[in-house]
């Protein structure tokens, strides 16, 4: 049997293989997205990644015969151990080809890194980010992922198990949504949400001001950590982090599709949607080559048939007064008017007992489940 090595990632010629070893994995596999590698090169970058502005991380490889045969990351996230007081080593970028004893090697090695670190426990996958590529999907390779959502082999959940982790909270599903507004589930959901306007008329719902963008962030950083403190082991979202997610998406974004909702002025709600860019982004390569960027040229215009929805945010106190059923209603209706035919809605944990509810009312349906894993390390 061929030894495993296990190597840092140190170099520029190191970092473009750790980057690029996915090409080897999803080879022919149609489901597959293509990650932009100048996004990647950026995440994984400690003097660009938002990640290191609360963090650190190293980057390693696995070889075996002289190739390699496998990637993780290990970071910590010191904004989340200061939260909790106690810290864990995330580990992501998780790649490897169908071969235990590889994935075996570098799961032994990111123990040895927590252990270095002083880090009671290893959790995962994240990416070095709070929402790109979390999980391991373990249901649903029937239509390829909406964006920030990830997709991997099979084989990667009986790895993650044989080594004997353990499932980690609630499971991440994603939901798919009819939005067309001639369905029976949301013709029921725009009269309910009309009764509501009529008996509460000090709730407005309005679209993003990307003229004022930096207030528009305070304000999802508020109702963030706001709407979803109730939730098990919760982290307080940093400015970094909501920016991470936020600023990539504001050339692309329709402001009219993030939605805010007021009660008597007062946020009380946060639902945005953006193109699924995944459509396109399918057929892009991730720009690895220059000739890619031809077929960018010819995708530039493409109008995705989805749009995805990261998150639906109502405080508590806002819970019985409709809100929620009114951000569903006028996303619904606007994007219907766009001429998008369904919404992703991802991920949410499966625990959330706020979500269902409101999804349901559209005829939601489970078509994505990730699984997010942790075991203790001596």
């Amino acid at each position: 049997m061929s030894a495993i090595k296990i190597t840092p990632v140190r170099t520029a010629r190191e970092r473009r293989l750790f980057l690029t070893f996915p090409w080897r994995i999803y080879r022919g596999d149609p489901l597959w997205v293509p990650p932009l590698l100048s996004e990647r090169a950026k995440m994984i970058d400690p003097r660009r990644g938002k990640f290191f502005e609360d963090g650190y991380a190293d980057l390693f490889i696995a070889w075996k015969d002289g190739r390699p045969a496998g990637t993780i990351s290990c970071g910590e996230d010191q904004s989340a151990t200061k939260s909790r007081g106690s810290g864990e080593c995330l580990i992501g970028f998780f790649e490897c080809v169908d071969d235990y004893a590889a994935a075996e090697a570098l799961f032994d090695r990111a123990a040895a890194w927590a252990q270095e670190y002083h880090l009671p426990l290893l959790r995962g996958t994240f990416n070095l980010d709070r929402e790109e590529s979390r999980g391991i999907l373990i249901e649903g390779r029937d239509r390829p992922p909406a964006v920030y959502c990830g997709h991997n082999p099979p084989y990667y959940q009986t790895f993650f198990e044989r080594y004997g982790f353990v499932k980690s909270g609630g499971d991440g599903v994603a939901y798919a949504i009819d939005v067309n507004v001639d369905t029976p589930e949301v013709r029921r959901l725009l009269r309910l949400a009309e009764q509501i306007q009529k008996r509460k008329p000090g709730i407005t719902v309005r679209g993003a001001d990307l003229s004022n963008i930096n207030s528009e962030i305070d304000i999802v950083v508020n109702l963030q950590n706001r709407g979803l403190a109730h939730m098990p082991e919760h982290v307080p979202y940093t400015r970094a982090a909501i920016e991470s997610i936020v600023l990539p998406m504001v050339e692309i974004v329709d402001p009219e599709l993030v939605l805010f909702a007021e009660v008597d002025g007062q946020p009380a709600g946060w639902f945005p949607a953006v193109p699924n860019l995944n459509e396109a982004l399918i057929h892009l390569n991730g720009l690895r080559h220059p000739w890619d960027y031809l077929r960018a040229l010819r995708y530039s215009r493409y109008q995705p048939k989805s749009i995805a929805i990261k998150s639906i945010v109502v405080p508590p106190e806002y819970w019985d007064t409709g809100v929620g059923v009114l951000l569903f209603a006028e996303m619904a209706r606007r994007a219907s008017a766009k001429g998008y035919q369904w919404a992703d809605l991802s991920l949410t944990g499966e625990d959330n007992v706020d979500t269902w509810p409101l999804a349901h009312r559209m005829g939601a349906k489970i078509y994505k489940r990730y699984r997010f894993y942790q075991k203790e390390v001596g």
